[in-house]
This record gives structure tokens, sequence and C-alpha cells, in this order.
């Protein structure tokens, strides 16, 4: 709804009589506020303003100040409140909890919300209808960071397997129609993610023991306390619910970290001295560094450095809580780490934000370090994953060849010739040249140095004539600079058949076209190059189909053949080659030439 600026066509003050009627709109709209609720976010004795947009929205806020409400088609019947509402009163919308933090970057980036990125309570969804309004909040943060409306109902939901879009967002933090995008609610809001504030984290958890009348079996982090809508303090699980929410533990700890077991290790965390939290915070720090911060992703903001790399550090069951530190503060603790030379960290002006600039691999602490081995739990897949599992049979893959431009570079940091390598793999070569070299910028660690070897290996042959050659590149460019100097080939595997072929793979081409007046006939090509047989696919379509169909060979292609299928099935063809062959949808082009 505010993805792009727009500007305001009236901006105008409510009379006592649009003020009341307004109050009634909200009250309807939102049953589950009380009188109290709707003063807060509707003062009566304050001036509320009304912007009025081209595109018929309406933005009621206090004269001032924030905006409060905005009304999607003018007429009261699409009533929303703004997260600045939400903030203060958050229990005035239903809530659906990420299953992380690092889901937000998608919400926040304008994306609507998807079943398959929600945490799901342990008792299920509660009942909603489409079309209702809810809000989106991250595990361990009050605060909501979006609105919109359900695209279908419950039961809906649970008959398409909890897949598809959940919520249709109207609203969310920092957007176009957010006031002031520098206010922030708590500690755990970001410029481009959203992460669990500590001090809820640690208001939560010294809550926890004065509710003794449980087993502490479930975290104040729950997010069936956030999807249930009801943020009232909650008296506690009742015990016939102890055992579903152990059936769901499972589930749940697909969250960032969080988990619904282990109390007696969240207990001992607690009771933590902050040498101990601090040298807790060190230790995920430097697993971070050696395991999963590579020189490709700096600079990096802290807030990705802590919600990507620290956090999915910490020890099964912990919560880290910079709070309980001696540093208190994110940015202090990573100036001290900077201090002590273990990493390069600058606050950046603009965004306001210690950035990752490098790291210093030769440090005493880094050396002296040995990184744990994560082993990875097993997740039980339910039947539904278990009939899907076909689609999981095919694999694609891109991958690279050494070529004679970048053949140096390769024998500088002893790589292997002959062999075949993913982006990622090949992007790493490049990085652990640079690293070696110490070719990183001084200046500016976001660039490269280019040297002799590494320049004539990225751009020999590829300058014109009498241009001057680049002396630095910056690190994004990098890795895509690199790959497009290597020989190009891709993967094709089903089961145990691996297939690898020179070149971009070709993609599969269907499309419907008219023959002998009004009859259509759809054209399938392209199936040799995922290890499918025309002829037998043919078969398999015809008693699919109840249609008849035949391959024939295409012209000028020896041992490329084509699918014809009588009917326009152009849809089903494509569902069914993504549903039951597992193509990928980027490699299945579309043609419909009976649409005029």
């Amino acid at each position: 709804m505010f993805k792009k600026h727009v500007d305001v066509k009236a901006l105008q003050r409510l009379s006592g009589a649009d003020k009341k009627k307004l109050r009634r709109t909200a009250k309807e709209r939102f049953p589950q506020a009380s009188d109290a609720d709707l003063d807060a976010i509707l003062p009566p004795k304050v001036e509320i303003t009304v912007a009025k947009y081209p595109n018929r929205v309406l933005v009621y806020g206090i004269e001032g100040e924030f905006p409060m409400i905005f009304d999607i088609d003018g007429r009261g019947h699409e009533l929303f409140p703004t997260v600045y509402a939400l903030w203060k009163v958050p229990h005035l919308l239903p809530a659906f909890t990420l299953k992380g933090g690092e889901v937000s970057r998608y919400v926040i980036g304008g994306a609507d919300l998807m079943f398959p990125g929600i945490s799901t309570p342990p008792e299920g969804f509660p009942s909603f209808e489409a079309g209702q309004p809810w809000s989106v909040k991250v595990p361990g943060n009050p605060a909501p960071i979006a609105v919109g409306t359900t695209t279908m109902s419950s039961t809906e939901a649970l008959k398409a397997g909890l897949r598809g879009k959940a919520l249709r967002i109207a609203h969310y933090y920092r957007d176009m129609g957010s006031a002031d995008g520098r206010y922030v609610p708590n500690e755990g809001f970001f410029e481009d993610i959203v992460v669990e504030d500590p001090n809820f984290v640690s208001t939560s958890q010294s809550e926890e023991p004065a509710e003794g009348a449980h087993d502490g079996s479930v975290s104040t982090e729950d997010p069936a306390v956030d999807i249930s809508g009801n943020h009232a303090a909650d008296p506690g699980v009742p015990s016939e619910a102890v055992e579903e929410i152990s059936d769901g533990v499972d589930e749940l700890k697909l969250a960032e970290g969080t988990t619904t077991e282990q109390p007696p290790e969240e207990k001992e965390h607690q009771n933590l001295t902050t040498e101990e939290i601090d040298c807790l915070l060190d230790k995920c720090l430097l697993q971070a560094l050696h395991t999963s911060i590579k020189e490709k992703d700096l600079p990096l903001p802290g807030s990705t450095l802590w919600s990507n790399h620290v956090l999915p550090c910490r020890p099964p069951g912990v919560t880290l809580d910079i709070k309980k530190s001696s540093h208190k503060k994110l940015s202090k603790w990573l100036q001290s780490k900077s201090q002590s030379g273990l990493i390069s960290a600058k606050e950046d002006k603009y965004k306001k934000e210690v950035m990752l600039l490098g790291i210093n691999r030769r440090h005493p602490d880094y050396m002296a370090f040995k990184p744990e081995k994560r082993i990875q739990e097993p997740v039980e897949h339910d039947k539904a994953v278990a009939e899907s599992s076909v689609t999981k049979q095919l694999e694609v893959a891109e991958i690279y060849k050494p070529s004679s431009h970048v053949k140096p570079i390769f024998v500088a940091v002893e790589a292997d010739m002959e062999r075949y390598y993913s982006a990622s793999e090949a992007s790493d070569i490049v990085f652990r040249y640079v690293e070696k070299e110490n070719l990183v910028k001084p200046t500016d660690k976001a660039k490269v140095i280019l040297d002799v070897t590494l320049c004539d290996a990225l751009y020999k042959g590829a300058i014109k004539k009498g241009s001057a050659y680049p002396t630095e590149i910056h690190k994004k460019d990098l890795g895509a600079t690199f790959l497009n100097r290597m020989q190009v080939h891709h993967s094709v595997s089903r089961g145990n058949e691996v297939v690898v072929r020179k070149g971009a793979i070709r993609t599969l081409q269907i499309m419907t076209e008219r023959r002998q007046g009004n009859k259509k006939m759809t054209r399938l090509s392209g199936v040799e190059s995922f290890l499918m047989d025309a002829d037998s696919l043919a078969s398999e379509l015809q008693k699919k189909f109840a249609c008849s169909t035949t391959t024939a060979e295409l012209p000028g292609k020896k041992g490329q053949y084509e699918v014809l299928v009588q009917g326009g099935v152009i849809d089903d063809l494509a569902k069914h080659l993504v549903d039951h062959y597992g193509v990928p949808k980027r490699y299945i082009e579309v043609l419909d030439k009976t649409k005029r």
C-alpha cells in the first residue's frame, strides 16, 4: 500500500462529529479494543488529522505526531491500525509470529507473508476467516512490524498444507506510510531487520520463575502467545496441553535458536555471571568468524552480524542477552573487539550502526580458537513431505570449470583445476587469493586492489584496445566478474543418474497454438535436458489428460524430441512438470499463441 511515495492530496482536522464516527468505526473493526485502547491511539482531547491521498486512502493521526489508523477504501470497510498504534496497543490485532528475525527482512522489504515463514504454535492456529486484519511479530519482540489481511481462512490453510500466501501486507515498518523511520519502539528494530528485544527477553526471563505454578517447559517467547492474539498476562498452559506442546518442539526449534525444552539449561544461563556471559559472547563471535563469515560478506552491518552469525552459534537452549554483559550494548561490544585487534569495526555515520569491516585472522585469540562442529538434528518429515519426495529427486545446478583466464588464481591458492565448482565455491577461490595477497584496500574495506595476476584473470581480452584497465573492484562485483571468466556447465541428477553438460541448461518450452480451425495443440520440448524420456512422458500425459499424444523429432536437432498434446493444457502441463517431476519454475517457458 505504501511501497512508493505518494504526495498527500489534502490534510485537514477532524470535527468532533467525525472523531466520534471514527471511534465507532474503529470499535466495530477492532471488537477486542477497550475504550482505554481507543483513547491511547485516538485521544479524545487532542486534534486528529486526516490525510487524503489520490488513491482514496485516508490516514488518520494525532496532530504533530504519528499516523494511527489508515483506511484503504476511504469508506471505513478496510480500516487498519498502523505499526505506531500497535506499538501503543499490541493486542489490538491478533498476530502471526515469524519463525525468526531473518524472515523480517522480507516483510519490511515489501513482500507478503507466506505460511512457511510463520511459526506454528503447538496447539495449531486459531480459527480465522479470509479478509481479517492481522499483525506480524518477531519472536522475542512484543512490537508488531506489519499489518495486513488474511488471504484464506484457517480451514482453507490447513487443506492447503499451510502453504501459499498467508497475509497480504498493507503496511509495514519503514514503508512510505511511516512518519519517521528513525523512531523505533525497542532495541530489536534495525534499518533492514527486526530481531528479539534484549530488554523484553530479560524481563520475560526474570518474570518466569515467579510464575512457578508450572514446570517451565514452555518458553516465554512461545509464538503461540502472539498467534492467539491474547497478549494479556497469560495464567499459564493447562496440564492437558503439555503433551501437545512437547509434540511440537521439533517445529518450534526452527525459530531463531528458541526452544520450548531444556528448562535446566535456560535456568543455568540466567544464573551466569557477567564475566561468564562475556566469555560466551566472545566464544560465539569466534565461532562465527571461523565458520560463517567470509571476506566477501564484508563490510557487514552489526545487526546482521548479530542475528545471522552470532546468535546461531549460541548453545542450544541458551538466550544471549547483550544487556547482561559488561558491554550492555552491541555497538560497545564490537568496538571493544575492534580495540583488541580481533576485528576492524567502525560506526557508519549515515546508518548510525557499527559495521564490521575486517577480520584479523592472525590474531592470537582467532588462531588459538578451535571451532566446534555443529551436527544438524534429523528432522522428521510428515506424510505430505514424503508424498512430495518425487519433486526432490530432480536436482539442477549451474556449475563452473576453471578456464585458462583464471588458471593463475587457482594455481596460486593450490585449487584443483580439473573439478567443477558451484558459484559460491568459485567465488571463495578468488577471495582466498585476495586474502592471501592482502589486496583489500586499506582506506576502503569494501574494495579490492587489482594486482597484475588478478587484473589479467578478470579483464585480459575483455577490455577494448586502447582503454585503461581498472585498478580496483568492489567486493560485491568481484565474484560475478570472476564467474564470467569461467566455463559454464550444468549438472542434472535424478536418483542415481547424473549428467554434466557444457553451457547453460536449456529450458523446457511449452507452447499452445491453434490447428485446423478452433482446435488447440500443446507442444512440449526440451525434456531431454531434465532426464525425461519423450515417449514415456507422452504415454503418461495421455492417461492424465485423457487426450491423444504423440512425439516427433525436432527438425534439424538430432536426438531432441517434442511431445504434442491435444488440447490447451498449457497451465496443467506446467503444474504437472513442477509437482511430479520437480522441474524448477524458472526453467519452464510458457507461450500461449491462442490468446489474441
